[in-house]
């Protein structure tokens, strides 16, 4: 007896989205996670392979906008680097001349200092000498200092000219049109050859195995539902024809709205009602906009 009345429970509730009678809790219309594709460089596009209903993979490449002024850029910038390594000096071969004069010039201070002291030659031979060797340390301070600057001066515009190429890089990998995420192309804004403008839409794509019944409930009924619950939705295609698909309640909204027009739940009478996201895997025959009806078990 008590197997027939189990039986008996569960065949009424498979047949509640078919009963005439109001046996959902609320009502809705099924959404998708939508994502709209825009250039992300001006130009011509040279290749442009979408079309309405095609399933594309994240990361695929579906077209291609024009290059060539990049490319050139990124060829000026690279010479400029080549011109500014060609002119960074050589330090030692510039001042190797000056460090042989001064390391006479102490060989000179050397030896007189070296007669002075045994009393063989006077002693301003020793200052002179001593003068000049002061003179030409000077000079080769100055010439590694002014070569170090200049050193570090094309140094840095080379930095600066790497940090332009990579600059260029990323703009010329941004004219390579690139599917963010997995879905379908639901609609398609522009064709092959058009000019497109950064940030012009060229599609939009969206997930169409995980869909969303955005459904509304009233106060009273917030205490029936809760994130993570199972519940069973009905997918309303007109005129009597529904199909049954199990869900999970993915997100209750933490504010109240007024009742939209198009909407009916259990109490009609409420003026405020709490929005519902229940996620549900789509077999293909769930569209976007159509409507649905929710039972929370």
């Amino acid at each position: 007896m008590r197997k027939i009345i189990l039986w008996a429970g569960v065949a009424l509730m498979m047949a509640a989205c078919g009963n005439n009678e109001k046996e959902y809790d609320a009502t809705g219309t099924f959404e998708a996670t939508e994502t709209t594709i825009s250039a992300e460089q001006s130009g011509t596009l040279l290749s442009f392979s979408v079309n309405e209903g095609d399933v594309l993979a994240a990361g695929q490449e579906v077209g291609l906008v024009d290059t060539t002024q990049l490319w050139l850029k990124i060829q000026q910038a690279e010479a400029t680097k080549e011109v500014f390594r060609s002119q960074k000096p050589d330090m030692e071969k510039q001042i190797a001349a000056t460090r042989q004069q001064l390391l006479k010039a102490r060989q000179e201070q050397q030896r007189y200092q070296e007669l002075v002291g045994d009393g063989a030659a006077p002693r301003k031979l020793l200052d002179d000498a001593t003068s000049q060797v002061q003179v030409l340390q000077r000079q080769l301070d100055a010439q590694i200092s002014s070569l170090s600057i200049g050193t570090q001066t094309l140094s840095s515009q080379m930095e600066a000219t790497d940090v332009q190429v990579n600059q260029l890089r990323d703009l010329l990998r941004k004219c390579h049109i690139l599917v963010p995420n997995a879905g379908t192309v639901v609609e398609k804004y522009v064709e092959q050859g058009e000019f497109v403008a950064a940030g012009k839409p060229l599609f939009k794509m969206a997930d169409l195995e995980r869909m969303h019944l955005r459904a509304y409930v009233t106060s009273a009924q917030l205490q029936q539902v809760k994130v993570g619950q199972a519940v069973t939705l009905c997918a309303d295609y007109g005129g009597g024809q529904k199909k049954t698909y199990e869900g999970t309640v993915s997100w209750i909204s933490s504010h109240s709205e007024f009742t939209p027009k198009t909407i009916l739940t259990d109490d009609e009478r409420a003026d405020l009602v709490y929005a519902v996201k229940i996620a549900v895997k789509n077999d293909g025959y769930i569209k976007i906009g159509m409507y649905g009806e929710v039972k929370f078990h």
